[in-house]
């Protein structure tokens, strides 16, 4: 089938997929399986969209897709919505401009590129199908395109989550860079310099699992770039973990740990990477208690 075959079959089931939408929200195709065909609407829209691309036509491929998502969202499927709604972006972004803005549809080429689809398809990775790769993967999308919109806040939002989650996967520098830069964008602001030093303790466990000279260096830089970190207790706990690592003495480690978690309750992550840096001390129980 040529292109224009294909064009002629997609138009044609839109106007199906139109038709079963509207029938579903009749008083008698609520009572007759009403969800039923507004799934076979989202079904026939998805083809038509796959239909207008084999046949070049970007914007109405943009807008079938949209239409799904629409329907996806009336049915509760969060996953295939937010993966809809990007599928429709990408399609306009190839579509001659002219034709986008003289689309007669309600949604604009921006609605389908905002990045909280990556960030609803980011949480549904993280919670549902548990695949922490493929979640930082759509942070870092939701990310950058907040950082296009210069919406730093949101943007240090989702590389948060990513250096979390990277630091999990053992992948420390580039833990260890999101915290530093989020850090550093964020200690000269008067409302937000308080979470700086949270960012800063990040980086320097990251150091430390995988070097103790190296988190001395880190500790010395981030109290020489943001002062008000030597006197937090975060700092200060870090400089006692070091002192028990170089004498290679678990039981100090683990009071000091103590001693922190007494005031300020440490986290699932928090103990996984004071517990990954324990085990590198001779002899440890390899817990915290």
């Amino acid at each position: 089938m040529d292109s224009t075959g294909k064009e002629k079959e997609a138009i044609q089931l839109m106007a199906e997929a139109d038709k079963k939408v509207r029938s579903s929200g009749s008083f008698l195709g609520g009572m007759f399986g009403g969800n039923q065909k507004v799934e076979e609407a989202c079904e026939m829209y998805a083809r038509a969209a796959n239909m207008f691309k084999m046949a070049k036509n970007w914007s109405a491929a943009g807008n079938a897709f949209c239409q799904a998502a629409r329907l996806h969202m009336q049915l509760q499927n969060k996953h295939d919505s937010a993966t809809s709604f990007i599928d429709a972006g990408n399609a306009f972004k190839k579509a001659d401009p002219q034709e986008v803005y003289a689309s007669q549809d309600e949604y604009t080429i921006y609605d389908f590129l905002i990045p909280k689809h990556h960030i609803t398809i980011a949480e549904v990775y993280e919670s549902e199908l548990v695949d922490i790769e493929k979640a930082i993967a759509h942070y870092e999308q939701a990310a950058d395109y907040y950082k296009g919109e210069e919406s730093n806040s949101s943007a240090n939002k989702c590389l948060l989550k990513v250096a979390s989650y990277s630091a999990q996967l053992e992948q420390y520098p580039k833990a260890i860079e999101i915290y530093e830069q989020v850090g550093t964008n964020t200690m000269d602001n008067p409302l937000l310099k308080y979470s700086a030093k949270e960012y800063f303790f990040k980086a320097s466990l990251c150091h430390f699992i995988v070097d103790e000279l190296n988190a001395k260096l880190a500790v010395g830089k981030y109290e020489e770039m943001f002062p008000a970190f030597s006197d937090s207790r975060e700092c200060k706990l870090l400089k006692k973990l070091l002192e028990a690592h170089e004498e290679q003495n678990a039981e100090a480690f683990t009071e000091a740990v103590k001693e922190f978690d007494s005031i300020s309750r440490l986290d699932q992550w928090l103990t996984t990477m004071l517990l990954r840096i324990k085990k590198t001390i001779q002899g440890d129980e390899d817990d915290l208690k």
